[in-house]
């Protein structure tokens, strides 16, 4: 929490200070960058940062309607006579500076963490060893960016006595942005990877301009077992005078020397540091966790020189959750599942989620909460501060669950109901309680929230579809990067968007202010504008019983014909609307919907023109081979075509209308032709056309029902297609072509990852479940099962059944149940 006047933060910033004349300056409790996150009134100061697409200038007049009064820019003309202004040359610069001069005021030592892989484990991971001798400030999950790490380091305060920063950068120049808003003593430089390596020219390279965060350290924790960088490190530290924490599990030559063993599941590690000897276990064997433990255990050694209080909880290390989990639930509930760790940065990121997804007015917010842990506030001022945070983000049912919040039930003013534990939430649980609400399930480790999820979540069927809606929101920016800044964004969420779910991922498209939806049907966008989605949207198959929803729920239709047209007008007409906004379809070449003739557009044009019932919002048309340059010469005919019969209609109209006819494919391989507007569709979903930097967002995934050995002889599956001709072990999953699983991909067509390895689809899928060979693989029943996602790219899958990924993602059966994953 700052505590900063607007005098002190000008003079912090270099900023020029306006404020209106009977303006009394403040004290600032509260920074925030994104405007939907806005709900502290008096004591918010909003930076308007500026990106390379939207500028947070933009959004100054909505939040002083809302009562925001406060306002750091760099736009002079946004500076009006109702609210206090900053001006600065840089928001972002001006944010670090601010968060470099909060962070001066506090001695207690701060660990900053970088490196390519494993920054936000290693930071949980010494929060989770430390904090039960320590109250730490942290990153909020990986805020590492050069606008996370100032709101993190902004959350110090002087409750604390330990700070744990993360840093991550993607080009040179960055880290020394950086370097004075952690100010750290104690550094830790991860594993370095391939990640965000496109902008160095060498791994060397990077390397050193991570390095640039700790030229003031006092120490260094770091491992020489990859030579070159530990060389690059040991020399770093001799330069700056910094006291080298190296270590390693080859080179018995480093301060601290592991001896990793597997032991039946665990890792038993031997830490050997200069006359001393150390044994702790983790619950892993995987080489990337003993390299983040033994990063644990060198940074509490170079904090204490005593590590031995922390080394029996390293048996207690648990996955790090770093995303939370969206799903439906019971009774036409959401689920937001937050359960992994609880304190009141995470909690409040949280209710922000929780905000953001509710339906307008139609779901009622309610959050299970159990104790938070570890804040080192006095139990009294924590939870008065709890309730202050749901009121503010206006939760209405609170449910506590245990001993200490359960106490503390006096300092709640909403609706509220108590436990003393997990299990007597779970005895005391009723299906009819919980009704149309999104619900919150946020708490510690400790009280195992997941068995509530269980319970509550709409579908426990084991084959899941998780999205991840950060990749999506990558894959967006991505494309946002190849358009002028005025090209409009249409996106298409229809066929439940591409297989995804439509609402979620609508939600999410909204909170990115794409400027237009797609659905094929008026009923999707029913169901849409029903969950509280407000963005414009185009029905692109519209029909005429669908005309009284359409004008009802404000929806946008598709007009491709004289007939369709004549239809809807009729319906406009009925209604008493007018200018009531339509797209319209040209057929340059694909012979699907559209009008096709230069006469049939003469003919719309002057129906249009004399009725003035309609009006028109957009001209469009779609390419019917931009992702194959083969056909590169018919794409080109197909622009041109456009672009004549636009020349026809535009002059007759007296305003702008828009025009858009590139596709993703489109967007990739001819952004030249982005006109006004662009239409995003498969390559939201992570599929590129080119080679985009593109990330996956689904993972079709199941668990392995039984094991067993089969002989030769024997035969697997309907009309015995797997033959057995050897010793193999197969491992049978309940998925099947129900699920959406294409048969083809059967008779060792298609494959499965499942304990680090690929394996083959044996024998016909049934409708239900399917068999793999897993010869040679340790595998268990409960063991996960990956059909596509981070390991099976879906184009090799649709490639294995002969088909395209479009027809993969949408096949998705409705019985899966969709897990959304959101940082």
């Amino acid at each position: 929490m700052i505590d900063f006047s607007l005098k002190e933060i000008a003079l912090i910033t270099g900023g020029k200070l306006f404020v209106p004349d009977d303006f009394n300056d403040k004290k600032i409790g509260q920074v925030i960058t994104d405007s939907r996150l806005f709900f502290q009134k008096e004591k918010a100061l909003f930076f308007a940062i500026k990106g390379p697409r939207n500028s947070g200038h933009t959004f100054i007049s909505g939040l002083i309607e809302r009562g925001a009064n406060a306002f750091v820019v760099s736009e002079p003309d946004v500076i009006t006579d109702t609210a206090a202004f900053i001006l600065v040359n840089n928001t972002t610069t001006a944010l670090q500076k601010l968060a470099a001069g909060h962070r001066s005021r506090f001695s207690f030592p701060v660990i900053g963490i970088t490196g390519s892989n494993g920054k936000t484990i290693v930071k949980e991971w010494i929060f989770e060893l430390l904090s039960r001798e320590n109250r730490i400030v942290r990153s909020p999950k990986s805020y590492n960016s050069q606008i996370g790490v100032p709101l993190s380091v902004l959350l110090m305060d002087s409750h604390y006595n330990l700070g744990i920063f993360e840093a991550g950068i993607s080009q040179p120049g960055e880290m020394e942005k950086l370097a004075p808003v952690i100010q750290p003593d104690v550094g830790i430089i991860t594993n370095i990877g391939d990640a965000h390596q496109e902008n160095f020219q060498t791994k060397e390279q990077k390397t050193l301009e991570k390095l640039k965060l700790f030229t003031k350290a006092k120490k260094l924790v770091f491992s020489i077992d990859d030579e070159a960088i530990g060389s690059l490190v040991s020399e770093f530290c001799m330069e700056n005078n910094i006291e080298p924490i190296s270590w390693s599990i080859r080179n018995d030559g480093a301060l601290i020397y592991f001896t990793p063993r597997d032991n039946n599941g665990i890792t038993s590690v031997e830490a050997n540091v200069k006359e001393s000897q150390y044994r702790f276990d983790i619950p892993f064997t995987d080489n990337a966790s003993v390299e983040n433990a033994c990063h644990c255990f060198a940074t509490a050694w170079a904090l204490t020189a005593n590590p031995e209080k922390i080394l029996a909880g390293f048996q207690k290390l648990e996955p790090v959750a770093m995303r939370m989990e969206i799903k439906k639930g019971i009774n036409n509930c959401l689920l937001i599942n937050d359960y992994y760790n609880s304190d009141l940065t995470s909690l409040s990121i949280a209710l922000s989620v929780l905000h953001q997804q509710a339906k307008k007015g139609i779901q009622k917010m309610q959050v299970i909460l159990s104790d938070i842990l570890q804040t080192g506030l006095p139990q009294h001022e924590l939870y008065l501060q709890v309730n202050q945070y749901l009121k503010q983000w206006e939760i209405e049912e609170l449910v506590g669950i245990g001993p200490e919040i359960s106490a503390h039930a006096g300092l709640f003013s909403m609706n509220k109901l108590f436990y003393p534990s997990t299990d007597a939430f779970l005895r005391d649980f009723r299906r009819s309680r919980l009704n149309d609400s999104i619900i919150l399930i946020k708490g510690a480790r400790d009280f195992t929230f997941e068995k509530i999820s269980m319970i509550l979540q709409q579908k426990t069927h084991q084959t899941v579809l998780e999205i991840d809606l950060n990749s999506l929101v990558h894959n967006l920016n991505v494309f946002r990067s190849l358009l002028n800044s005025s090209t409009r964004i249409m996106v298409m969420v229809k066929a439940f968007s591409y297989g995804s779910g439509d609402v979620e991922i609508a939600r999410v498209l909204q909170f990115q202010n794409v400027d237009y939806l797609a659905v094929a049907v008026a009923d999707e966008g029913m169901e849409l504008r029903q969950a509280g989605i407000n963005t414009p949207i185009i029905v692109m198959n519209p029909e005429e019983q669908s005309f009284q929803n359409i004008i009802d729920f404000q929806l946008e239709p598709n007009i491709y014909s004289m007939e369709l047209l004549q239809q809807f007008e009729k319906a406009v007409i009925q209604n008493i609307r007018t200018n009531f906004p339509v797209h319209l379809k040209l057929d340059t070449g694909m012979n699907r919907l559209g009008f096709k003739t230069a006469r049939e557009i003469e003919s719309l044009i002057a129906h249009l023109v004399q009725s003035g019932n309609l009006k028109v919002a957009s001209i469009f048309s779609h390419l019917a081979a931009s992702d194959d340059p083969a056909l590169d010469d018919f794409t080109k005919e197909q622009i041109t075509r456009f672009n004549s019969w636009y020349q026809l209609i535009e002059p007759a109209f007296p305003y702008k209308i828009d025009r858009h006819i590139l596709n993703s494919a489109g967007i990739e391989r001819f952004p030249e032709n982005q006109m006004e507007m662009v239409r995003l569709g498969i390559g939201l979903y992570g599929v590129s056309a080119t080679s985009l930097p593109l990330q996956n967002i689904s993972t079709f995934k199941s668990i392995v029902s039984q094991v067993k050995d089969t002989v030769p002889g024997e035969s697997v599956g309907y009309s015995r297609k797997e033959k057995i001709s050897r010793q193999t072990k197969i491992a049978i999953v309940p998925v099947g072509y129900a699920d959406g699983l294409d048969r083809k991909l059967g008779n060792r067509n298609g494959r499965a990852w499942i304990k680090g390895k690929s394996v083959h689809i044996i024998g016909n899928i049934c409708m239900d479940m399917l068999m793999l060979d897993i010869t040679g693989l340790d595998v268990l029943p409960g063991d996960e099962v990956e059909f596509f996602g981070p390991h099976i790219p879906i184009t090799k899958v649709a490639e294995w059944a002969g088909t395209i990924p479009y027809e993969i993602l949408t096949g998705i059966s409705q019985r899966v149940k969709r897990v959304y994953l959101y940082e």
